[in-house]
């Protein structure tokens, strides 16, 4: 039996699969991160309720995987795969980045678990890319060996913020100014508190006013949600205006990953975000800023684009490899 993991900053989602249906959980329990103090104790948790014989054991962690152990940046986690195989009495725990599990699980996703936001048909044997925005920002590669698709990790969600308009140069100096100068990278504006950062920038430079309804209940609970609600609502004209330049960044900043992994075989959006923001991906102004790309717009305009819609998909992706690598 397999046990496999996504671990997250805010949320851990925690499974058990049979070898053989890597695709559909026996069991399946998520956990609030930030109330335990490590990843043993959640496991210790789960497999007491569960009592499973395991045979298999790996996790997709938010955070870069070095010498068999992570340091989640989002937690005061150290993650390390020796320790866990002692704990869970197996051979050995597979260890592997977030994006990295979403790319192993996207193989195995049928027509139903994606929507398409660019309908154009994939080049057989290219490269795929994934982006995913959600507490964080997170970016992989699917790269093709001449067999099947290998997930290549990355922590690109941490390059330098690219403005592309006079706005955006503003709000890269706005988000230096808030981090105390220096390093501004794409997850500070492409993920939940990113889409909240860009609110909070159009507020302050009076873009548009700030009703005093929202603002009750920005201070009364989830500063994104409820943005990304009255966003979505047309409640609110400055929302409407943070979703806008959320859509266009994150539109650009994938356009920018199908070009640097040459990804003809399809763009994948994954991560807790672009479901709930799908009305306004499907509107244009994501694909807009995907496709302009100057004179490669006509190579990033023929790649096709799609929605992960399943929220187990790194599970999955983690079971997987439980099976294939580890």
């Amino acid at each position: 039996m397999i046990l496999a993991g996504d671990i997250g900053g805010t949320k851990t989602n925690v499974a058990l699969f049979e070898i053989e249906e890597t695709g559909k959980p026996l069991a399946q329990r998520s956990f609030p991160s930030g109330k335990y103090d490590s990843l043993d104790a959640i496991l210790a948790e789960f497999v007491a309720e569960h009592k499973p014989q395991l045979t298999h054991a790996c996790f997709g962690i938010a955070g870069p995987v070095k010498d068999g152990q992570v340091k989640t940046p989002n937690l005061k986690w150290v993650v390390d795969g020796q320790r866990l195989a002692e704990t869970l009495k197996v051979g050995r725990v597979g260890l592997i980045n977030d994006l990295e599990a979403t790319a192993y699980g996207i193989q195995g996703l049928g027509d139903a678990q994606l929507h398409p936001l660019n309908e154009a048909k994939a080049e057989t044997g290219a490269h795929r890319a994934l982006i995913a925005a959600g507490t964080g920002l997170g970016m992989a590669g699917l790269f093709y060996d001449g067999k099947g698709y290998r997930p290549l990790a990355s922590e690109g969600g941490h390059m330098d913020f690219a403005p592309r308009s006079p706005l955006e140069y503003d709000l890269l100096n706005y988000m230096k100014e808030k981090l105390g100068g220096g390093h501004v990278s794409y997850e500070r504006v492409l993920s939940g508190p990113g889409l909240f950062n860009i609110y909070n920038f159009l507020r302050d430079t009076k873009v548009a006013e700030e009703p005093d309804w929202l603002a009750e209940q920005i201070k009364s609970g989830d500063g994104s949600a409820a943005v990304s609600i009255a966003g979505l609502s047309g409640k609110s004209e400055l929302a409407v205006k943070a979703l806008d330049h959320f859509a266009q960044i994150y539109g650009a900043m994938a356009g920018n990953l199908a070009l640097l992994l040459k990804a003809t075989g399809g763009l994948y959006l994954g991560g807790g975000i672009a479901p709930k923001l799908i009305e306004k991906l499907k509107d244009g102004t994501f694909m807009k800023a995907f496709t302009d790309k100057g004179r490669m717009s006509a190579l990033v305009e023929n790649i096709p684009v799609r929605v992960i819609l399943d929220d187990k998909t790194a599970l999955y992706g983690a079971a997987r490899c439980a099976v294939e690598h580890v």
